[in-house]
């Protein structure tokens, strides 16, 4: 594993000045898929009171095809689909770091 630069870790400490090195990253990680995992959730929300309906229905219901494929459907479609792939990335993320948070205890 690469070493991490001192100007790293000196703002690092900055940020989180009551952890040391190892706690104060693994917040600022923890902190930054929190974030993440809160944008895609609010994109599938949005979209969900958008079309009244979850993504798994639009997508059986062919909603894209069924509205000609316009631009703003289809831009919907993807934005949609990555939000929900996003989710499930970040929490597997989030899972994997409190796993190692929890073994250095």
């Amino acid at each position: 594993m690469e070493t991490l630069s001192s100007q790293i870790i000196n703002l690092a400490a900055k940020l989180e000045p009551e952890h040391d090195t190892q706690e104060a990253l693994e917040r600022l990680l923890e902190n930054e898929m929190i974030r993440r995992l809160n944008r895609y959730q609010l994109t599938d929300r949005t979209l969900q009171r958008k079309y009244s309906m979850p993504f798994s229905e639009f997508k059986a219901r062919r909603v894209v095809e069924e509205r000609d494929y316009s631009f703003e459907v289809e831009s919907d479609f993807w934005d949609w689909e990555m939000a929900l792939d996003g989710i499930e990335t970040v929490e597997t993320m989030l899972a994997d770091l409190r796993s190692i948070d929890r073994a250095s205890q």
